[in-house]
């Protein structure tokens, strides 16, 4: 059975896929390129129930091309922490004005990140920081929607590297479609289609989040330096 069949017999309630299910949507999308996942997923899956989300961060705009390419009325949520480098705001925009992206901004709740703020959490306790800043804020976000489309990449963590391409996370379906793309073919199509990496890059930092807890290395390495965390926790 294909999957769009699947999906069908689920009508909009995907975030109750059985594991056999799961299987078969991995087992079909597993030959497909990223680019072509991302075209049969709006085939297979109600497109007003899929959520996608961007850090704007080191390589975005490879994820968001393809998003905007094939489906231009797509909103993109984006996780304003209130942390972020002056610089990512600007490569948001910059990436909203070429693409004529709608960009949703997710926020955390105002007093919570008051508090964050006032005990500089992300020095100590940063799990909480990420859990007050992040991950609660994306969690009311994702109420609405039954499929979140992310940009992860296998090669970057050893924990990412495990994941499949879709998986049952928290209640909904996680579609990773860019979770086998090689460093390789995502800097060939940026330079192929003349895409911006972040402004931080060449500055040397390889992954950027909030400006407390980033700082200049390969791969994750510059992410929460000395905290023993690779991850926010949203992926997790």
């Amino acid at each position: 059975m294909g999957s769009a069949q699947m999906i069908t017999r689920f009508g909009d309630n995907t975030a109750g896929l059985s594991k056999e299910t799961l299987a078969e949507l991995n087992r079909v999308y597993a030959p497909l390129s990223f680019e072509e996942r991302i075209r049969r997923v709006y085939q297979d899956f109600p497109a007003e129930k899929i959520m996608v989300t961007s850090s704007f961060a080191a390589t975005s705009a490879y994820f968001l091309h393809i998003i905007s390419t094939i489906r231009p009325e797509q909103p993109v949520h984006f996780i304003d922490t209130g942390y972020h480098f002056e610089k990512t705001i600007e490569y948001k925009d910059y990436l909203i004005e070429r693409f004529g992206l709608t960009v949703v901004d997710v926020k955390p709740d105002p007093d919570h990140h008051q508090v964050s703020l006032d005990n500089q959490m992300w020095e100590t306790d940063p799990d909480l920081c990420c859990q007050v800043n992040k991950v609660n804020p994306l969690e009311e976000a994702k109420e609405n929607y039954d499929l979140w489309i992310s940009s992860l990449m296998g090669w970057t963590t050893e924990h990412r590297s495990g994941l499949e391409i879709f998986e049952e996370r928290r209640g909904m379906i996680k579609f990773n479609p860019m979770i086998d793309v090689s460093k390789e073919e995502r800097d060939n199509y940026i330079a192929e289609h003349d895409l911006p990496f972040h402004p931080l890059v060449a500055e040397g930092y390889d992954s950027i989040g909030c400006s407390h807890c980033t700082f200049k290395g390969e791969g994750r390495d510059g992410r929460w330096k000395g905290k023993g965390k690779t991850e926010c926790g949203i992926h997790l």
